[in-house]
């Protein structure tokens, strides 16, 4: 059975369509990521999920509960991590914990060894009567996730879980969600690119409420193996340069990082104008770039900042 099934579901706000009929399928024990710019629909669809909103239309079922006819079982079946660090400050780390056991109707014998297991799990045991506001962002970070998984959830949604984060606690959070995915389903939003490579079985991007497409990351950056991304670098005159790249009618896209400069030319054929351009440029090299997940994310997305 699949842990997650969205049936043509449809989310409306007035003149604002931010999901449109998205349909999609989870395995049970899988990593399930969910890519898209700011506004794409993830987030709502979290909600959809997580019995938070109801959809205008379509269905949405969680391990086989609907969302909104059986929403109180979904909730107990489900963990939650969003986006923001919604820790209650006046709790310390233990105590917030035993809230959400409480919460979820659990006894104190039963939560009490789940509590210390977790805050082993997640370094937080010589912590653990601190409170939050004592702690550090990657700290904080990860009692959200411990808090999520007190209950032993089925399913673990995670909306944007390191962002904000340094690579040192990004990395600790992903371990952390690699060990998980033995014994649940998980979730993920992420807007980081080697992220979403790095943990996910399958991955799908969105826009505009849309699926477009859907696959593992080999897959998703085999779609553009036709396409022809390069490299150049200049020993000197690397400003002047760029304007003339840019100027040229064949170059899709260009993106300068330190000296290097990453372009998509139009087809193949467009290599030898590109080289008759700077031609006597004191050219340090020129390379074939093997596509990323971030090129695909951009060919499919586009390449201006969303509000």
């Amino acid at each position: 059975m699949a842990a997650v099934v969205l049936d043509s579901v449809s989310k409306v706000y007035g003149s604002i369509t931010a999901v449109d009929r998205f349909s999609l399928q989870v395995r049970q024990s899988t990593i399930f990521g969910l890519l898209g710019p700011n506004g794409a629909g993830k987030t709502t669809l979290i909600r959809i999920l997580t019995t938070l909103t109801r959809p205008t239309s379509g269905r949405a079922l969680v391990e086989g509960l609907d969302t909104q006819a059986e929403g109180r079982k979904v909730r107990e079946l489900i963990g939650v991590v969003p986006q923001e660090n919604n820790l209650d400050r006046y709790l310390t780390a233990r105590e917030n914990l035993v809230l959400h056991a409480r919460m979820h109707g659990m006894k104190p014998e039963e939560y009490n060894r789940r509590i210390d297991e977790l805050l082993e799990l997640t370094g937080l045991s010589g912590r653990q009567h601190d409170f939050p506001d004592t702690f550090s962002g990657g700290m904080q970070r990860r009692l959200v996730v411990a808090r999520a998984l007190v209950h032993t959830p089925r399913v673990l949604f995670l909306d944007e879980p390191t962002t904000g984060l340094d690579p040192q606690s990004r990395r600790a959070v992903w371990d952390h969600i690699r060990s998980l995915s033995r014994d649940m389903t998980i979730f993920l939003t992420t807007h980081y690119m080697e992220e979403a490579e790095m943990l996910c079985d399958r991955i799908v991007i969105m826009d505009h409420g849309r699926s477009l497409v859907d696959g593992t990351a080999s897959e998703l950056k085999e779609r553009l193996a036709h396409a022809h991304h390069y490299e150049l670098e200049f020993r000197s005159g690397g400003d002047r340069y760029e304007e003339v790249l840019r100027a040229l009618p064949f170059v899709k896209s260009l993106e300068k990082v330190g000296d290097t400069f990453r372009l998509t030319l139009t087809a193949e054929e467009d290599l030898k104008p590109l080289m008759d351009s700077i031609a006597g440029a004191d050219l340090r090299k020129i390379c074939l770039r093997e596509p990323s997940l971030e090129d695909v994310f951009i060919e499919l997305t586009g390449s201006k900042v969303r509000e």
